[in-house]
């Protein structure tokens, strides 16, 4: 295994870390207050090309491998959680399906727009019943003529309020169970679209998710993505694909964390020395850096194995279990090192914290990771 990282790829990695630390971090305390994420740093970030980290280069995105986006979301990690998610969601599972799955016409109208951030991508799965259950949804497609009529609805839809375009899973035989079922390309002008509530949270803010209602919202059949009836299929692939990427942009996370733990706890003296003298806060220290240094390992690896075309669906949903359980460990880690000061909402500690929780639900609860992995196990041990 060869986790090199191209000299353009090291480039990009040093011109976000600077961007992060001298141009996001200042501003995060703004964005959590007003959970809002300004118009000029979205517009930065589209002049540097972080829309299109996934998209390849012919259709005006960078063209990263499954490496040097996972290096990218790192530093992007290191910073407020609700920014890096409108971007995680978007280069992830809002725009992976459509670079994948697409045919070449669908490719030539949406990826150089969704390459630049004009338009912004969302993936919409998840429902009332319907949730770790990708299996349950209600929402149906009814082919008319040359367009599908789409009725239901979704929730949870990070990117909502400003996505655009919108992977959308629908049922289209309803006697196939997840064989009836297909993804379509939904643009938010279709008629019969509609915006739902935008949901308050506990973390993340500045990103936003929200409903969505499809009342006869009618969708050309040219946009069906991929084959009509492997909508389920095309699903798992996205969530799967994501999963390494949300594991970099953990350990970005947990890498700050030991960071400011490590200065606070020189820096923070009783009984007459600084904190970091006491044993156990030590011992917290050194258990928070072994498990940064075996998920950095573990993400690059699955990167690596990713761009190799290898079969990762076990060691992916190890990835995304192990990142968002570390990620929660160290946070409430860091908030114990620095006491008082981790609970207070002027520092980002504790922010740190709220955001950490929704690693282990989103895109996968950690109880889905794990029968995935059994599954996995239980192929193999069966053969």
């Amino acid at each position: 295994m060869n986790f090199e990282l191209p000299e353009e790829v090291l480039q990009m990695k040093d011109i976000v870390r600077d961007f992060v630390e001298n141009e996001v971090e200042p501003l995060a305390m703004q964005i959590e207050e007003e959970n809002c994420v300004p118009d000029a740093l979205l517009e930065r970030s589209k002049a540097l090309g972080l829309f299109g980290l996934s998209i390849p280069e012919e259709y005006g995105g960078m063209g990263l491998s499954m490496l040097g986006k996972c290096a990218i979301y790192e530093e992007l990690g290191k910073t407020i959680n609700g920014y890096t998610t409108i971007l995680g969601a978007h280069n992830g599972i809002g725009s992976v399906g459509i670079v994948e799955l697409s045919n070449e016409e669908q490719r030539r109208r949406y990826l150089p727009k969704m390459a630049t951030g004009e338009w912004i991508g969302a993936f919409a799965l998840t429902e009332p019943q319907a949730g770790s259950n990708a299996a349950a949804l209600r929402t149906t497609a009814v082919k008319k003529g040359d367009r599908y009529i789409l009725n239901g609805q979704k929730i949870y839809i990070t990117n909502a309020p400003i996505a655009h375009v919108f992977t959308v899973m629908a049922v289209t035989d309803p006697a196939k169970g997840p064989k009836g079922i297909t993804s379509f390309i939904v643009e938010r002008n279709f008629k019969g679209f509609q915006m739902g509530k935008v949901e308050k949270k506990m973390g993340l803010h500045g990103s936003h998710t929200a409903q969505l209602y499809f009342e006869d919202m009618e969708v050309p059949e040219e946009n069906v993505l991929g084959q009509e009836g492997q909508g389920y299929v095309n699903a798992l692939k996205i969530l799967a694909n994501g999963r390494a990427g949300l594991a970099a942009r953990c350990l970005g996370s947990c890498q700050y964390l030991l960071d400011r733990s490590v200065r606070y706890a020189l820096e923070r003296e009783q009984f007459g020395k600084p904190i970091f003298e006491q044993q156990i806060i030590q011992h917290y220290l050194s258990e928070m850096a072994v498990e940064i240094e075996t998920l950095r390992w573990l993400t690059y690896r699955v990167a690596w194995m990713t761009d190799q075309g290898m079969n990762v669906v076990k060691e992916a949903a190890m990835l995304k279990l192990y990142g968002s359980e570390v990620y929660n460990r160290i946070a409430d880690k860091a908030v114990q090192i620095h006491g008082g000061v981790g609970y207070i909402a002027e520092y980002p500690i504790e922010r740190f914290y709220r955001d950490a929780r929704i690693t282990r639900i989103y895109e996968g609860t950690s109880e889905i990771q794990k029968n995935i992995i059994a599954a996995q196990l239980k192929k193999e041990y069966t053969r």
